[in-house]
């Protein structure tokens, strides 16, 4: 009996002397790293030429502000970025997870990856974008778009931890919430618009760093025409499902298909139920359905003359062992398109 309360007792916390203090209690949140908002912010700067790189910002916040002049670039992914009361500033910003939201800026010239993408109260911009939703200016005039371009080692590892497909590009559809009757507030680039010329790479040592191209062919994002006129009444879907070298082949299709003369529409990643596939694919759905559980499948439309002829011989050459889809021929391609592309958007929610 003696040992057992005495097991008991000596079980039991001692409690602190009288007058002692007790130590502070520790929680999860005081041991996170300390961050510090002017490390994500660039404010008031006139005539200089900053940056972030790659592994800097890592998904935080970021604020750009009362800018003037400046060349900016972010070179890594973010959570959201707002930018205010920029003038004459050119501006890179690396995947963003959720919105850019610019609001009172002029003559700016931008490149932008991003969820959702928003201008207030701006005039006379040029953004090379890449949106995943549908783009939207608002009291804005004189803002131009063209499709982002871009390439540096770490920016497709960003894009993933984005949660930002490089596929899902939006950057032509853009929503006018403040339409002005026999007025434009927004307009393309021109076809032939070359990034380095609206925005250079930076020239400080610093951020030379990062090995930076802004050809077309090597862009981590496929430059698309979008909602440009087509060269051709003739176009063609190919669907690629989910594997191992899905992306991969993906772009090497688009490169064989550019490099014959023909153009990159659009593109789409997008997850497929076995009715979306019936819908979509029709009498052919059956050769795909037990391919649909692998991941989400990869889109593209290409236009030209013969371009369902030639898409269906680079297919066959390259991808000889891997199932996809090809429109069969110029007649059934349009229903092809339009119902895939139906589906996609309603799934994506456009």
């Amino acid at each position: 009996m003696g040992c057992f309360f005495s097991k008991r007792r000596s079980s039991q916390k001692e409690s602190p002397p009288k007058g002692a203090e007790e130590p502070p209690k520790q929680y999860s949140w005081d041991q996170r790293e300390k961050v510090d908002p002017k490390d994500y912010m660039f404010s008031g700067l006139k005539n200089e030429t900053v940056g972030r790189l790659p592994g800097k910002v890592a998904g935080q916040q970021f604020l750009i502000q009362d800018c003037e002049s400046c060349n900016i670039y972010i070179f890594d992914h973010s959570a959201t970025i707002t930018i205010d009361d920029c003038t004459n500033c050119v501006i890179f910003l690396g995947p963003v997870k959720g919105s850019v939201f610019f609001r009172n800026c002029r003559d700016c010239k931008c490149a932008v990856a991003c969820q959702q993408f928003r201008v207030r109260d701006c005039r006379k911009m040029e953004v090379f974008l890449c949106c995943a939703s549908q783009p939207i200016i608002e009291s804005s005039t004189n803002i131009k778009f063209g499709c982002f371009q871009w390439y540096y080692p770490e920016l497709a590892f960003q894009f993933k931890d984005a949660g930002l497909s490089i596929f899902n590009n939006n950057w032509s559809n853009i929503h006018d919430f403040t339409p002005v009757s026999e007025e434009v507030n927004w307009s393309l680039l021109p076809e032939n618009a070359v990034i380095h010329d609206y925005i250079p790479p930076p020239t400080t040592s610093e951020l030379q760093a990062v090995r930076i191209s802004t050809e077309a062919n090597r862009s981590i994002v496929p430059v698309t025409q979008g909602q440009r006129q087509k060269n051709s009444d003739e176009s063609c879907l190919v669907v690629l499902f989910a594997g191992d070298y899905t992306i991969a082949n993906a772009m090497k299709l688009i490169d064989e298909m550019i490099h014959l003369g023909f153009f990159l529409i659009q593109t789409k990643e997008v997850s497929m139920k076995a009715e979306d596939a019936q819908r979509v694919f029709q009498e052919r759905a059956p050769e795909f359905l037990q391919l649909l559980d692998k991941g989400p499948v990869i889109a593209l439309e290409f236009n030209g003359d013969r371009v369902v002829e030639d898409c269906q011989n680079v297919v066959k050459e390259i991808f000889k062992s891997t199932q996809t889809f090809v429109s069969q021929n110029k007649e059934t391609a349009s229903r092809d398109i339009d119902g895939f592309y139906n589906f996609a958007d309603i799934q994506m929610g456009m």
